[in-house]
């Protein structure tokens, strides 16, 4: 089995620009105009850490479970 992530949003860093959703290459985050980005799909997450990397405000941390 492989391993596990957890992401997380930290919404008084977020600003909503939609880089992180806009960027996984697994739709692990969905991201409505307005709205803060939500971890939809959590198990698909494969840890690559682009949403975390691209992000400007520092707001996404993935995490190894």
């Amino acid at each position: 089995m492989g391993k596990k992530f957890t992401v997380h949003i930290n919404e008084k860093f977020c600003k909503q620009c939609g880089i992180c959703s806009a960027l996984c290459p697994k739709h692990v985050l969905e991201q409505k105009v307005g709205s803060y980005p939500v971890v939809a799909r959590p198990d698909d997450c494969i840890g690559c850490k682009l949403c975390a990397m691209r992000c400007p405000d520092f707001a996404v941390e993935v995490e190894v479970q």
